[in-house]
């Protein structure tokens, strides 16, 4: 009897202590102008973007739509209603606002920075307040291989909330920072120092696959430093690499995107990289350009907007970042209106902090346009984002207010 009565008890505690499901809002968000950021570049005045449970279900023009009486109506009619912006090389989401040590070996393969994400922190509420609502936060680029990055949600206020994908990329550096590692290495070596790891890794990823495909009956060995490299060889997630120059942004083509077949994101493109741009077009790859965002090019004195270079040789793929705290993470957009003055377009830059971004990572199916089915990660501006005299009215995560600047407004 004593049994029964203690089974009965705990099954009880049980209800009482497991957490009550999750109620999010319903809403009805009517808008002046909806940048929908999705294939057909839609922009729609006047219109009500519907969402329930963390996501957009639908967009409709405001005249004659019928709202139900369960959703509240949140009035940015005067506002401009976009996706959050996506800052995809970050450093300071992590533990106390810092980055992840890589100063170790010239790779190193078993870090992972999505690990160590910190919610609510003063960095993560300023992005908020700067409209940037996601970022690919990764280990820092002072050796070869710093180890992998994760996704992050910067106005969650919980781990679960916040962790979107990790592992959610490989950080590489390629010249530049790992060259003034310990004894200093060069290109050279460098490179062959990477090719092998990543090598160690392939036969790794390949000797799994060939056994779950019933094509060999011995089993691998776990080994928990390779096992992050499978979704990259899968190309679920993308190779964020670190390179500038267009004689290094040919040489990281050439290795990782030729030789390894790995989804390659150029991250900085920066200075001249540009040159190699129908590399890159060939190949459709992105480029996520920053924070360097102008070159002047000794060459012909001209200033160019290294986007809207990577542009002109038919690159479509294109966003921006803060590489932050090199630049404070809330300036990515002001990082797309210096990229217009010096002559990028400004829906493709809007688009390249957004949909572009979340491509880059993988994750065009989940954020980075206003679409049924998306996560109702959402932000009201004044005006135009790239406008200086523009500002950020509110912003929505998973279709929770996440922030809204009051009387004192940050930016």
């Amino acid at each position: 009897m004593k049994k029964y009565l203690c089974l009965t008890f705990l099954i009880a505690f049980m209800v009482v202590a497991a957490p009550a499901q999750r109620v999010r809002p319903k809403l009805a968000i009517l808008a002046g102008k909806v940048l929908t950021m999705n294939a057909q570049d839609q922009v729609i005045n006047n219109a009500v973007i519907f969402v329930a449970d963390g996501k957009i279900q639908r967009i409709a023009r405001r005249k004659g739509v019928k709202i139900p009486q369960e959703y509240t109506v949140i009035d940015h009619s005067a506002d401009w209603v976009m996706p959050g912006l996506i800052d995809p090389h970050n450093h300071t989401a992590t533990q106390q606002g810092g980055d992840l040590h890589d100063y170790v070996w010239l790779t190193n393969p078993g870090l992972r920075a999505g690990d160590l994400v910190e919610v609510d922190s003063t960095n993560n509420r300023m992005a908020i307040a700067g409209g940037v609502t996601t970022a690919l936060m990764i280990p820092g680029s002072g050796t070869n291989m710093s180890g992998f990055g994760g996704v992050v949600r910067l106005g969650a206020k919980t781990a679960e909330d916040a962790i979107i994908k990790s592992p959610g990329s490989l950080k590489i550096a390629q010249a530049g920072n790992p060259e003034r590692w310990y004894f200093g290495p060069q290109r050279s070596y460098m490179n062959f120092n990477l090719r092998q790891t990543l090598q160690k890794a392939k036969d790794y990823h390949e000797a799994w696959n060939a056994y779950e495909a019933g094509k060999t009956k011995i089993k691998p060995a776990k080994n928990m430093t390779w096992e992050d490299f499978r979704p990259l060889f899968r190309n679920e997630i993308p190779a964020s690499v670190h390179t500038q120059m267009f004689q290094v942004v040919s040489e990281s083509i050439h290795l990782l995107a030729d030789e390894f077949g790995l989804k390659l994101m150029i991250d900085h493109g920066t200075f001249d990289g540009f040159k190699a741009g129908k590399l890159v077009s060939k190949r459709g790859l992105h480029v996520m350009v920053g924070p360097r965002v102008w070159w002047m090019d000794p060459q012909d004195g001209t200033i160019n907007s290294c986007a809207g270079a990577y542009w002109d040789r038919g690159c479509r793929k294109i966003g921006l970042n803060t590489d932050a705290g090199v630049l404070p993470q809330e300036d990515l957009s002001l990082q797309g209106a210096m990229s217009v003055r010096y002559g990028w377009k400004t829906y493709a830059a809007l688009k390249g902090m957004t949909f572009q971004a979340a491509d880059s990572l993988g994750l065009q199916k989940q954020i980075g346009s206003i679409q049924p089915g998306l996560d109702a990660d959402l932000v009201a501006w004044t005006g135009d984002p790239l406008d200086f005299r523009s500002g950020v009215e509110a912003v929505y995560q998973l279709g929770e207010l996440v922030y809204k600047p009051g009387k004192r407004r940050r930016f």
